[in-house]
């Protein structure tokens, strides 16, 4: 490590007292809301043409006890940790331990055979198709904050599964499934816990003397700041510690200045980093037909507002973080939150513009005019073949706007009939005689069918009655008729409506739900769409009406 890094990494670590009077008037006001001492807040840390610039507390760190935060409160990464593994994969790859090209099966061979090869690389890139580990649980009824779970655990679940999301390498979806793995990679190639490799070759090297991975809960960290989230209906504040020994897709505590000195290293490519490492960090994965994602290797890249990014964001309980770099304009931007309503990236955002003065989101080509006569045939719900996910088009002053189910979204036309927003990305509607066909192009090319309207009322509710089985998530569901609607419940929990929204589908919070017919049109089954966890199958083994 050079001196200078060595002096740099020193002062950032430094007392809470000389750091914090780095602050500049115009990034106070970004966290003006959270300056308080009767709620939790926020850290964040600027570093801009290689100077501290910015470095404050905002809020408190404990409100049992009346502790505020301080620059150096410790707080949990989010996914914001997965860098961290990768960076791990990419230095042992450099010593001959693995490839990033190795068949997960090679290192973990408890993963079934899907009939396709899934590569570490997949895993890194969340294009392996693997779903994910807490919409899986979520689905068996043991989501995070309910049961500790455990990286062997994580192992267990993925070896009961019988497919995948999607064939390795065809779309991206985001999936913490892979980094746990990775975890577990990690142990069975060194003999050592990923938390314990790390602080031997990426911390202590770098002089991240406040970063560790959270692999026991129980375990005393002085100067951690407790994560709250609003109670319900957003009441009081109340405790929400993440309660698991599951990490590597997340899990990192650590503090805004030990991650400063993380970007530093990664800009200049600092041992036992180099610069060609980061390089591979930072170059973007393609899909099997070489379309390039805005994912790389545990960073997410790509331009904001014009300006090269680097970042990731997090969120974990109640904590949520976000960090970024923009290296053409030598900005690197940390902030730290211990409250479950804070909009971390945002407040990033906010910084960098005030830095920064980005121009506006440019599409990729000049807008194009369009009469309203040929919008009119595009506005309904449209639902993607792969995730079912609904989309929702209408006509918007003149415009065609998107939603699916938050924001809206307006789309600028740039001739026909495609269709762009920054966030969204691009739809292209197709025609194929008298009908349309809707291609979205965002990590991914989905494609979207038309939802024709149902007549609710003429639904046959009874007809899906009965009790269904999960081999993978070894549990079972009720599903019932009860005051005119369709229920779903497992046996300790109060049911969850279920809403009619096509022929034999129906939507619930965060899911949807499809159920199968035989060839004599009786509901045999069900399938369950939840998000990163795709065609989860049911089997209907008693039938409510008749005792079957």
């Amino acid at each position: 490590m050079t001196k200078r890094l060595l002096l740099a990494g020193a002062m950032l670590a430094g007392g809470s007292a000389a750091l914090s009077a780095q602050q500049d008037p115009r990034i106070d006001s970004v966290f003006a809301t959270w300056n308080r001492t009767d709620g939790p807040g926020c850290v964040a840390g600027v570093r801009h043409n290689g100077n501290l610039v910015h470095l404050k507390s905002y809020g408190m760190a404990n409100l049992e006890y009346g502790v505020p935060l301080s620059v150096e409160s410790i707080s949990e990464s989010g996914s914001v940790a997965k860098q961290f593994t990768a960076a791990a994969l990419l230095l042992l790859e450099q010593q001959g331990k693995l490839s990033l090209d190795d068949d997960i099966r090679k290192h973990i061979p408890e993963i079934p055979d899907f009939g396709a090869r899934i590569t570490l690389r997949h895993l890194l890139t969340h294009t392996s198709g693997l779903r994910d580990q807490w919409a899986l649980l979520s689905m068996a009824g043991w989501p995070p904050g309910t049961q500790v779970h455990s990286i062997e655990q994580i192992v267990h679940l993925i070896s009961r599964q019988k497919q995948l999301n999607f064939p390795p390498g065809e779309f991206y979806l985001y999936s913490n499934t892979g980094y746990t793995l990775l975890a577990a990679v990690v142990k069975r190639v060194t003999g050592q816990s990923l938390a314990d490799w790390s602080r031997q070759h990426l911390f202590q090297p770098l002089g991240m003397r406040n970063t560790q991975w959270r692999d026991d809960f129980r375990k005393v960290v002085p100067g951690r700041a407790t994560a709250y989230s609003r109670g319900p209906g957003g009441g009081a504040w109340v405790q929400d510690m993440p309660f698991t020994r599951v990490y590597g897709n997340g899990g990192l505590l650590t503090t805004v200045p030990d991650l400063l000195v993380w970007n530093d290293a990664l800009t200049a490519g600092t041992a036992p980093l180099s610069r060609e490492l980061v390089l591979k960090m930072e170059t973007p994965m393609r899909l099997n037909d070489r379309t390039e994602i805005g994912y790389a290797l545990g960073l997410g890249v790509g331009q904001w507002r014009g300006v090269r990014q680097v970042s990731h964001g997090g969120a974990t309980a109640g904590y949520r973080t976000f960090l970024t770099r923009f290296p053409e304009r030598n900005l690197s931007i940390a902030v730290l939150c211990n409250a479950g309503n804070a909009n971390a990236g945002g407040y990033s955002d906010q910084i960098a513009m005030k830095l920064l003065q980005p121009g506006d989101h440019q599409p990729p080509g000049a807008p194009v005019a369009i009469a309203a006569g040929e919008l009119a045939p595009l506005a309904g719900v449209w639902r993607d073949t792969l995730t079912d996910r609904l989309l929702t088009f209408s006509i918007q002053n003149g415009q065609l706007a998107v939603t699916g189910g938050g924001p809206v979204a307006t789309l600028t036309h740039l001739g026909n009939l495609r269709f762009w927003h920054f966030a969204a990305g691009s739809f292209q509607f197709l025609r194929r005689g008298n009908a349309l066909d809707l291609v979205q192009s965002a990590d991914g090319n989905h494609r979207y069918g038309r939802q024709v309207p149902i007549d609710t009322a003429a639904v046959r509710l009874a007809d899906y009655a009965g009790r269904y089985w999960s081999d993978e998530l070894e549990v079972g569901y009720d599903i019932a008729v009860h005051e005119g609607r369709l229920t779903a419940s497992r046996a300790w929990e109060e049911p969850t409506w279920l809403s009619p929204i096509y022929t034999d589908g129906f939507a619930a919070p965060g899911r949807t739900v499809r159920f199968v017919r035989d060839a004599a049109g009786r509901v045999t089954g069900m399938r369950v769409y939840a998000g990163r966890a795709i065609d989860l199958r049911f089997t209907r083994v008693h039938d409510r009406e008749n005792g079957k």
